[in-house]
């Protein structure tokens, strides 16, 4: 169990990682989902589970609230949204390789992928309502800044980001839906008057819908499914982390 609210969650053929204040847990769900690291939000690395239950839920000194994570699609690099940065973690080494740095506010959102030269293209949005550009090379180290901020930027802060192939949507509490592209680094389309948006499902096709969640309880939700199977990672404040597959169609409840 997590000290506070699960705020995000990614996850590999053999590992999860759950997110709860500044600590990202990493579980080994080839071992009984056995926790086998706990990273920082400055960077430290423990073996195990190094949050106990009786552990005051305040972020520690130097230590800041972690809002997302993402990995890149090759599932070898963690990037983790903290503060005005996003920290770089190395997965083949559990160590952290730097920070991605350039926003004036904390940065809430986070999606990334891979360019065609094979390098990690991360894409930020942060309370300062700017959306952010980064190329991150193979074995980029130390503090990267951004390559591009795309403009016009959102006139509130930036909540969620989903990317799919050369498009990506952001949604802002300003009200509003932006559709980009990325490719040309320009704003295809604006909706307003919605609700902000913290939520994105995607499925192996790439198509993206962007849908509200009115649910307090629940934070943000991926699915991603695969032929008739469907695994459904909730982040929700009950601080738990529950897998869900359906069974048949979607109509007849997932168990």
């Amino acid at each position: 169990m997590s000290l506070g609210g699960v705020v995000s969650v990614k996850y590999t053929s053999s590992l999860v990682f759950t997110v709860s204040t500044a600590f990202i847990k990493v579980w080994d769900i080839r071992d009984s989902a056995k926790c086998i690291r706990t990273l920082t939000s400055s960077g430290q690395v423990s073996s195990g589970d190094s949050c106990s239950s009786s552990r005051s839920l305040s972020i520690p000194p130097g230590e800041s609230q972690i809002n997302q994570i993402s990995l890149n699609p090759s599932g070898t690099f963690l990037y983790a949204a903290a503060a005005n940065a996003v920290r770089m973690w190395d997965l083949r080494k559990f160590a952290s390789t730097g920070k991605l740095t350039g926003h004036l506010g904390p940065v809430v959102c986070l999606t990334v992928d891979k360019l065609g030269n094979g390098q990690d293209i991360v894409l930020t949005g942060s309370k300062d309502h700017h959306i952010k550009m980064f190329e991150v090379a193979e074995g980029a180290q130390g503090s990267l800044t951004s390559g591009h901020t795309l403009e016009p930027s959102h006139q509130d802060s930036v909540e969620a980001l989903s990317v799919s192939g050369d498009v990506l949507y952001s949604s802002s509490r300003d009200q509003s839906i932006h559709k980009w592209d990325v490719s040309r680094k320009r704003l295809l389309q604006v909706r307003k008057e919605m609700k902000y948006v913290c939520s994105r499902t995607q499925n192996t096709a790439e198509t993206v819908k962007l849908e509200n969640i009115d649910k307090p309880d629940v934070k943000s939700a991926n699915i991603f499914t695969f032929c008739a199977f469907l695994c459904s990672s909730f982040c929700s404040s009950d601080r738990t982390v529950r897998i869900w597959e359906a069974k048949g169609s979607l109509e007849e409840g997932l168990y």
